[in-house]
């Protein structure tokens, strides 16, 4: 094959066979190698040929400077939870459960059962399949209080993954160019998000129980918003829990003021001490717009999500979903109602709360032995993260650097303000990969830390 020249046509499988005494299929195995490499290529009906060799030549894009035009303002760059690093650092950044913390016997065999059935080949509804619509509506009504209507299944619009699901509500609801109020710090997905639309964001301060209803209140009058985006339940990043009365306020607020609070329930299965009573399930005024994501419980294979809405709101949400996506994938629909309808899904969910609480517990004892200069403003009641306050005088960025350097990998708390930090801040997952090292992570941070105070 070496020595062949190219465009030469090789024997048949028959002759090859004969000429080395191999068998059938180890011929055709080789055949196939030796294509996939793209030293050979079949010509089908003609036989099979050495490809001919293909000298490389510079390519030249730049017609597209003028088909573009000025360059746009830069998008944030990838968020480091979604940075992939090798196995054997010791990462303490990323925005996903481990895997031992998913349902992975559950999620495999709906894939198996869902291949059987009508979803491999048929394309389902634009607002979602009827039965996990049924499922959304049922798990936030199953939380609504006497003399609250519980949403319907037509109530529901079905997403893939809650990323999309935050564009499409900014888009319907919001509008390029008009504010959206934020919690500060938030989510950054929902800071790319609204970039990505053109939303201008107006951060409202918000600490470990929640934002200020007085900042908020103020941030509603001085705008004209109509729309609050916030993570009432173990908030990313800063794990904050919204009180009962907190909640009452925000709702009364956006009611005063023909207002929507668009609720990112990201964290309501992964509650340690608490449980998750969602905003939306004390509204049926049409105020909340609930939204919940399984990719992270269910598996970041199965980027499914649930969005409530009612009234005029879900048909302007439903409208830009179809224009944007068409439709959900069947086949993810049908895995994630397989296996949240398992009755071994709830008994995973009680095991993922002791083994969350673990970990959590973990992290927290290993920095307060090695890391005493951080401080942790509240440990959280749920969620998969620690929000872990630095003294003012670190260069966070450098600290990052540092760490990675000395193979531990966290990520800097200023992806998740939507204006400047005011702070110096890490956020640490403590559901990541193996917990067993976070006393050695944490012992690198602490004197990667006191090499730069020092």
């Amino acid at each position: 094959m070496a020595t062949a020249a190219p465009g030469a046509r090789l024997p048949s499988s028959r002759a090859l066979v004969a000429q080395y005494g191999a068998s059938p299929v180890t011929v055709q195995k080789a055949l196939r190698t030796l294509t996939s490499q793209g030293v050979v290529e079949t010509r089908p009906g003609v036989g099979t040929f050495v490809r001919a060799v293909r000298v490389p030549r510079p390519h030249d894009y730049g017609w597209q400077t003028a088909a573009l035009g000025p360059r746009p303002k830069p998008a944030q760059q990838l968020a480091s939870a979604l940075h992939t690093y090798p196995n054997d650092v010791i990462a303490l950044h990323s925005g996903y459960p481990d895997r031992e913390l998913l349902p992975e016997r559950l999620v495999r065999s709906a894939f198996l059962r869902a291949a059987r059935s009508d979803a491999a080949v048929t394309r389902s509804p634009a607002a979602g399949v009827p039965e996990l619509q049924a499922w959304f509506a049922a798990e936030l009504g199953a939380a609504s209080p006497v003399g609250i209507a519980p949403p319907t299944p037509s109530d529901v619009v079905v997403f893939p993954g809650s990323q999309t699901s935050l564009s499409t509500i900014f888009r319907a609801l919001v509008g390029a160019g008009r504010p959206l109020l934020v919690e500060s710090p938030t989510y950054w997905g929902a800071i790319l998000a609204a970039e990505q639309v053109g939303v201008r964001l107006v951060p409202v301060p918000s600490g470990p129980r929640g934002p200020d209803p007085d900042e908020l209140a103020r941030a509603f009058a001085q705008t004209g918003a109509r729309a609050l985006y916030a993570q009432p339940h173990f908030a990313n990043p800063t794990g904050a829990r919204w009180s009962p009365e907190l909640s009452d306020e925000v709702l009364r607020l956006v009611r005063e003021h023909g207002a929507f609070v668009i609720e990112d329930d990201w964290a309501h299965d992964f509650g340690i001490t608490q449980d998750v009573v969602p905003l939306a399930a004390r509204d049926d005024g049409g105020h909340v717009i609930y939204l919940r994501s399984l990719a992270k419980s269910v598996s970041p294979a199965v980027r499914v999500a649930g969005l409530v809405a009612r009234g005029p709101a879900r048909e302007r949400i439903l409208a830009d979903a179809q224009a944007e996506s068409m439709y959900v994938s069947g086949m993810l629909q049908a895995v994630a109602l397989d296996v949240v309808t398992q009755p071994a899904w709830r008994t995973h969910l009680r095991g993922l709360r002791q083994q969350l609480a673990a970990r959590r517990d973990l992290l927290l004892g290993a920095l307060r032995e090695h890391v005493p200069a951080a401080r942790v403003e509240a440990v959280p009641q749920g969620g998969l993260n620690l929000w872990v306050r630095l003294p003012d005088t670190i260069d966070v960025a450098r600290l990052v650097r540092d760490c990675e350097a000395a193979g531990v990998i966290v990520a800097a708390g200023d992806e998740w303000f939507p204006a400047e930090p005011t702070g110096a801040y890490l956020r640490l997952n403590y559901s990541g990969p193996n917990p067993g090292a976070f006393p050695e992570g944490a012992r690198v941070l602490g004197e990667t830390l006191a090499q730069q105070s020092g």
